[in-house]
């Protein structure tokens, strides 16, 4: 037997259409169906092919199997009017449509008798499609699905109740309890798939909020069969508790869910972990580590088997929970490069944007984005430019083909300047000064008294974060390009401090390093008289230890710094000012130490994984020693 679901599925189409025609069609429609009680495909094409001005709805939300996606693919298509009432007439004597030469009438189309005569004896009154609807479409409909198997009667009348909710039928009307009650009768006697009966929730909530007597009993049934899922039923009771939007209510359900997803690890496929990654972002369960760690390492297996779409969605609730695996990166390494040149140009953009939130400078993935950027940029947004350009300067990672590729964004800058939002401009001129790239042609315009004008708004202070960054931009003019003679920055906006709660400027020293440090170069300074700590300069840097030394080259006390004529800055470098897994420095702490030494700083780097090795007092001084003071040196008494 034919999916009863056509039935709902052409009665939806039909309602959608020329009003006129659904009172000629409305007894033909059950009438004239085939005898397995289908509705003929050639009748829904015909009725498309129809279609006058139609009641504007949403279809997508209830159609979850193939062949209602299609019919709502086919609906969507067609325009559609403001009105939801149509007021019905039928003349005596006439066609209801007009009919051209060489066409049949709509009567020999769809294979009825009926007959002009027959027509004119129709009664004529006004009749909205809802009432319609509600008085002789569906009751006929519910007593031929009482006929039908057991799932095509679950979805059948699922989507009848969905049919209620996009025609605004009263959630309390006779019509809709009479398929409640129906809908009770069918749960308790019969055995529903899972996939079905979370396509029954999802209308039912739609129709009555969280609080439905019919979503309740899907959840009940879904518990019972929770532990029997397949991976398809799985990812689609993921999505119907998205839905939900309130996991404490049903927290143990989700708890033995999540069991019994790691046990099905193995087998979901890539479609299965997008869906439930984007579900648990919905349901905010951050507190599903172990579940979130191995659906990453199932990713990183299926990898290549993701859509663009998936992947998206897979690196967003991988950032959400701020989550990755080594295996994970390893795969994008391996499979995007070659996917990233057609790749939907947001993928790319929150590939970079994942990169960026791990701390991950991938030499292939970056290639692969620079060069794409530079056969591509007209697709991009600029927010979406902005994501790429501001994650290679934050890691520091500067392309081969990286005079193409700022010659490309100096010439998008140039023709869609206006277009970029300006926080998110000061951003990319930022990032450009982290690569040792500066912007001239463009600083001038966002120092002017305009731009500035632009970031404030509704009277709100100037975000100071935006203004840390026109303040270092200034800086960095100043330092690296003397010849530069355009606006600056007016001195009443700059900071006065890079150090801030958000650390997007400099990193701040980290204690158990500095503990580490300490100890020796004590011994080796003969006392804490000798160097300072977290020392503020005057442009805005923090220094970890600062020494200084006379014109003889001996160490200075603190008291006789006065007579100062070298600085030597000390930068305790930890794991969180470098690139994750590498050498490499972010690109804020790759741009303060090239300003300190414009500044007239000594830069010496004192980096955890060298200092980390030494194991005996001894070897630390003598490392220091050595990245200190490289010539023999005495110290001022």
């Amino acid at each position: 037997m034919k999916s009863v679901v056509s039935i709902s599925s052409s009665v939806r189409a039909v309602c959608q259409y020329s009003p006129n025609y659904f009172m000629t069609c409305s007894r033909g429609l059950i009438r004239h169906s085939n005898s397995s009680g289908r509705i003929l495909k050639s009748d829904v094409s015909f009725k498309a092919r129809m279609a006058q001005p139609c009641v504007k709805s949403t279809l997508g939300c209830f159609h979850n199997t193939r062949e209602m996606g299609a019919v709502a693919q086919q609906l969507n298509n067609l325009p559609f009017a403001e009105e939801k009432d149509y007021e019905l007439r039928v003349h005596p004597e006439k066609h209801l449509l007009p009919k051209t030469a060489g066409q049949p009438s709509i009567d020999t189309q769809l294979g009825t008798s009926a007959s002009p005569t027959k027509l004119g004896h129709i009664k004529v009154e006004p009749l909205s499609v809802k009432s319609l609807f509600e008085v002789e479409v569906l009751p006929e409909l519910l007593t031929r699905l009482k006929e039908a198997p057991s799932n095509e009667k679950t979805e059948g009348l699922a989507t009848l109740l969905g049919v209620c909710v996009e025609f605004g039928v009263d959630y309390q009307s006779s019509i809709v309890s009479r398929l409640k009650e129906e809908w009770r009768t069918h749960l308790s006697k019969t055995d529903i798939g899972v996939i079905h009966l979370c396509h029954l929730g999802e209308v039912a909530y739609n129709l009555e909020g969280k609080r439905s007597e019919i979503v309740e009993q899907v959840l009940d049934s879904v518990s019972i069969s929770i532990d029997a899922l397949t991976q398809n039923e799985t990812a689609r009771v993921y999505s119907f508790l998205a839905l939900l939007e309130d996991p404490h209510h049903c927290q143990d359900l989700m708890s033995r869910l999540h069991r019994h997803t790691e046990k099905l690890i193995h087998r979901l496929q890539a479609i299965n972990i997008s869906d439930i990654f984007h579900s648990l972002v919905a349901l905010q369960q951050r507190q599903a580590i172990a579940l979130i760690v191995k659906l990453s390492r199932r990713a990183s297996r299926v990898f290549r088997s993701f859509q663009d779409e998936e992947l998206i969605k897979v690196l967003g609730a991988l950032m959400h929970f701020g989550q990755h695996d080594e295996d994970f990166i390893t795969a994008m390494e391996k499979h995007l490069p070659v996917k990233i040149v057609d790749a939907d140009p947001e993928l790319t953009s929150v590939v970079m944007e994942f990169c960026l939130q791990m701390k991950c400078r991938s030499e292939p993935i970056f290639e692969a984005v620079a060069e794409s950027f530079i056969c591509n940029s007209e697709k991009y947004t600029t927010p979406q430019i902005a994501r790429q350009i501001i994650a290679m300067g934050r890691l520091s990672y500067l392309p081969q083909c990286s005079s193409q590729m700022f010659k490309k964004l100096e010439s998008v800058l140039s023709s869609r300047f206006s277009q970029f939002q300006p926080r998110a401009l000061i951003e990319v001129l930022h990032s450009c000064i982290h690569l040792e790239r500066f912007p001239l042609n463009f600083v001038s315009k966002v120092f002017s008294p305009y731009f500035l004008q632009r970031l404030q708004a509704q009277g709100e202070p100037l975000d100071k974060h935006a203004l840390g960054q026109l303040t270092q931009l200034n800086l960095s003019i100043s330092l690296e390009c003397n010849y530069y003679r355009g606006a600056r920055l007016p001195y009443h906006l700059h900071v006065k401090k890079f150090s801030s709660m958000d650390h997007s400027f400099e990193s701040p020293v980290e204690s158990y390093l500095y503990n580490q440090v300490k100890g020796p170069l004590n011994k080796l300074l003969e006392g804490k008289t000798y160097y300072s700590t977290r020392v503020f300069t005057q442009p805005g840097y923090t220094i970890d230890v600062e020494i200084c030394l006379d014109e003889d080259g001996f160490v200075l006390p603190l008291s006789q710094w006065d007579h100062t004529h070298r600085r030597i800055a000390l930068c305790l470098d930890a794991q969180d000012r470098f690139c994750s897994n590498t050498h490499h420095l972010l690109g804020k702490e790759a741009t303060k130490r090239r300003h300190l030494c414009r500044m007239g700083y000594e830069v010496v780097q004192i980096p955890y994984f060298e200092f980390e090795k030494l194991r005996t007092q001894q070897e630390r001084v003598q490392y220091l020693h050595k990245k200190i003071f490289p010539t023999i040196f005495t110290f001022y008494r």
